[in-house]
């Protein structure tokens, strides 16, 4: 595996990872040649639960006064056109939940929000996989949202892009089931980074998922899912049948 910035058609090489001063190699490839992966494998995945109002009343509640949080284990991280695998001895039911991630570029912690950009490396997309039957059955979500394969990320870090106001969405079989804007967020990026990070320091690399908007719903085996964000991409992956 390596590191590469992506500059239109191309990929650039670059030493070591992308944390830091970029170092080129010398070496381009075109971007049809290489096998894109999972931007960024985090030490952990800190995820928010009903951080858009409409969300959290499809869930049957009021928005939260205060950030919901839990985990995805790194395990569950899976790059662009890697398969979503559908457990279905332990689940019937698997939701996409397409979201805005922020990948932190360096150790941190007790981050002020008006410090938060500091802090960050960039902007990928992410698709929050989650059993729902188990989700609402162990009433808590780590078995639900911790499945390997469950945390899709992709296809790349955009690390220009404004987070403020930027268009998502998720289509399953090219049909919409998820359009919203991310200045729909109850709790914002630099409210999200200061409250995770009066928990638990951050390190490089680490992403946060920032919730997801209403109109979350099943995938079955054969799906394609798609998570658009406007400014940084789109992720695409296939559902299959876990063995």
């Amino acid at each position: 595996m390596s590191f590469g910035v992506v500059e239109g058609d191309s990929v650039a090489a670059i030493a070591a990872h992308p944390f830091g001063e970029l170092q080129l190699t010398g070496a381009r490839f075109a971007l049809e040649d290489v096998r894109l992966l999972a931007p960024i494998l985090p030490s952990k995945v800190v995820a928010i639960g009903k951080n858009y109002a409409e969300h959290a009343r499809e869930m049957g509640g009021e928005p939260p006064a205060e950030p919901v949080i839990f985990s995805k284990p790194s395990t569950a991280v899976i790059g662009p056109g890697e398969a979503v695998a559908y457990p279905g001895k332990l689940t019937q039911r698997v939701d996409y939940e397409g979201e805005l991630a922020v990948v932190i570029g360096r150790m941190c912690r007790e981050v002020p929000a008006a410090r938060a950009r500091e802090v960050i490396l960039g902007y990928t997309c992410a698709n929050d996989v989650t059993a729902r039957d188990l989700q609402q059955r162990d009433g808590q979500w780590t078995r639900a949202k911790g499945f390997d394969t469950f945390c899709p990320l992709g296809p790349w870090i955009e690390t220009e892009a404004d987070p403020a106001d930027l268009a998502i969405t998720t289509t399953v079989n090219g049909e919409v089931r998820q359009s919203a804007r991310t200045s729909e967020l109850i709790h914002s990026i630099p409210a999200l980074i200061e409250y995770v990070s009066q928990v638990m320091t951050l390190l490089p690399g680490d992403v946060i998922l920032t919730g997801t908007p209403a109109g979350v719903g099943p995938l079955e085996i054969g799906d394609e899912v798609s998570v658009t964000v406007e400014s940084v991409g789109t992720l695409t992956n296939r559902v299959v049948a876990r063995d």
